[in-house]
Parts: structure tokens; sequence; C-alpha cells
């Protein structure tokens, strides 16, 4: 990747990771890259935000690389392509996602499961992310959007949405099963209903009323706190929540034979667990690992074909401190996402 040093954007960047009010992420003027030859320089429109970036500012997930730019629910315009690029051209809609780049020869990509790939690199962790008003990638590792959601309701699809909607899936929910899920965030809020949508009944166990709110209004079967026992025996259950301590919650909630996906890359410290009461009984503990494209591609086909209510909490360009904070205190409910519309406007019109 080179870049067009006549051409400067400001960028949020971890330049030292730790508390929120320490400011872990400053603002800086950056200049613009430039694709390589295999990639998309994307005008940014809007950017998720994900616990991941909340992760990655604290330093509980550190940065690999210096100085990184973390945001990686992408969405914008193709404003220029590599000369080896095809299936892509200029203003065309965009998605990037937490995935970057894979080897795709290793027997983990060889096999369908390029999540797995040692060799994988991630956007706002390896590689520059969206925080910032543009952003390249890896033609390949894009994604076309559904044209029935907004920029700002598109973009927690690309990794609230794929991680949940793996997640669901590694849960091997039965036809019209009981699936419980611990923490309503961005991709609580948004699996629940791809998991309805498939016959399924949820039960939620959340903190922060905001949040139960929400479930509420999406029409679950019942809402809890975050601790709350549900009130039926649950065939598989998803914790969104960084939180070790509810781990041998979900596994004593759910029925013989159930399943409990872990779908954070962070987690607290799991407290012990009891044979008898947590894992006996063929009861199965699983975690996910990133994504894969198919899993991207696939998801983002389920949202076209539903009605899906992606809520949204929209924050200017300069307020990305302000929605990491948010995140981190609980206080958004659904999704938050960085609205650069406006940034672009009034740079065109000064």
């Amino acid at each position: 990747m080179t870049a067009e040093p006549w051409r400067a954007m400001p960028a949020w960047a971890v330049e030292a990771a730790g508390p929120l009010d320490t400011g872990p992420l400053q603002c800086l003027h950056r200049p613009v890259p430039a694709p390589a030859p295999h990639e998309l320089l994307v005008q940014v429109s809007a950017c998720g935000v994900c616990r991941t970036d909340v992760h990655l500012a604290l330093g509980e997930l550190p940065p690999r690389r210096p100085g990184v730019v973390p945001g990686h629910q992408v969405v914008g315009r193709v404003e220029s392509v590599g000369h080896d690029v095809t299936g892509w051209a200029v203003r065309d809609r965009v998605g990037v996602a937490w995935l970057a780049g894979t080897c795709g020869s290793c027997r983990w990509c060889l096999d369908g499961r390029e999540n797995l790939c040692a060799s994988s690199t991630y956007r706002g962790w390896d590689v520059d992310g969206g925080f910032a008003p543009y952003a390249v990638a890896h033609a390949d590792y894009a994604y076309k959007l559904p044209q029935g959601l907004g920029d700002v309701s598109v973009a927690p699809l690309l990794c609230a949405g794929i991680i949940g909607y793996r997640a669901l899936r590694r849960t091997n929910l039965p036809p019209g099963g009981r699936l419980g899920i611990y923490g309503f965030g961005s991709s609580g809020h948004l699996t629940a209903q791809v998991a309805m949508h498939q016959g399924a009944v949820v039960h939620v166990m959340t903190r922060g009323e905001r949040a139960r709110v929400l479930a509420r209004e999406l029409g679950v079967a019942s809402v809890g706190g975050a601790t709350a026992t549900p009130p039926e025996p649950l065939d598989a259950a998803i914790v969104f929540a960084p939180a070790g301590e509810l781990v041998p919650l979900a596994l004593t909630a759910v029925d013989a034979g159930g399943t409990v996906v872990l779908a954070g890359i962070h987690m607290s410290q799991i407290p012990p667990l009891d044979y008898t009461s947590h894992l006996f009984r063929e009861r199965d503990l699983r975690t996910v690992t990133a994504n894969t494209r198919a899993d991207g591609e696939q998801l983002l086909e389920i949202a076209a074909a539903m009605d899906l209510d992606v809520r949204t909490t929209a924050y200017p360009f300069f307020a990305v401190p302000d929605a990491l904070r948010d995140i981190e205190s609980g206080a958004v409910a659904g999704s938050a996402v960085i609205d650069l519309a406006g940034h672009h406007e009034r740079r065109a019109g000064s």
C-alpha cells in the first residue's frame, strides 16, 4: 500500500492503549492511502463501532501494529481500484469487515475454515480500519451490500451481524428450538431477529434497562437480568457479553444435549466449572473465532430477505471516543455507528 501525500485526512488511531478516560485514541492527520494492485480505495460513509474496538483501545486486545486505526464495520463507495481488481467499479457501494486477508493455501483455508488461518489478518487490528474518511481493502474480502438498508443501518451487519450469525450456526439449534441470548447489544439484537425469523423461541438475559426494553420491542419470548434464569430449559445459548461469570449460568440453563457458544474475541476469567452441574449429559461449550467470507455472504442474503430492524445510535466522526465510552458503559441500545457522510459533505463545501 502506498499513500497520496498531497491528500491528508483525520484518523482516529490507538496511540497508547489504556482506560478510555486517558484518551487512548487520538485524532491524527494521515495521508490518504492509495490502493495496491489488488485493493479498493473506499470513501467511508459509515463505520459501526464494535466492542472489539473498545477492547483494542483499553489494551485488553493488544494492537498488532502501532498507531493502528480501529473500525471494521465499514460502508462506503469505491473511489478508485487497483489495476488487478475485477468486479468492482468506481462509485460501487461496498462493505468491508473484520477479516482482512488469509493465506489461501493452508489446510484451514482449503477446508473452508479460513477464519482459523494462522496467517489471517484483521481490519482495525493488523491493518487500518474505518475510523477515518478513507480506507483500503483487498477486493476479494469486500462485500456487495443489500440495497434495502441505508449505510448507517447496514454497517453493524459487517461484524455484529456476521459474528452473531456464525455463533447461531454453531449452536446447532434444532427447528423451533429454545435459544438463550446473554448480552443484548449490537450482535444480540441482530442475532435474536435472525433466530426468530428461522423459527426459534428466544429468551434474553442482559444488563441495562435500555437493552431489556429493546428486546421486548423486538418480540422475544422473555427478558430478564444478566444473571436471570430463563423460564424454560434452553436448547442452546449464545454468550455475547464478555463476562466469564455468565458461562456457568448459561451451561446450567441449557438442557441435556444443549450447546453454549461464546461469541466474543475477549472474555473475562471464567470461574471453575463443575463437571456434573455444567457439562455432563452431553452439554457442549464452543467458541467463535472471527468469521469466513461465506458467513458474511450468507448473513447479507438473509438480511436482504427479511425485515431486519437494525437499531442504531449515530455519532459524528469527531465523537468516536464518546461512542466507545457509551458502549463500555452499556448506554447504547442496539448498535453504535460513526456517520461520516456529513464529514465528507462539510469538506466538500469548505
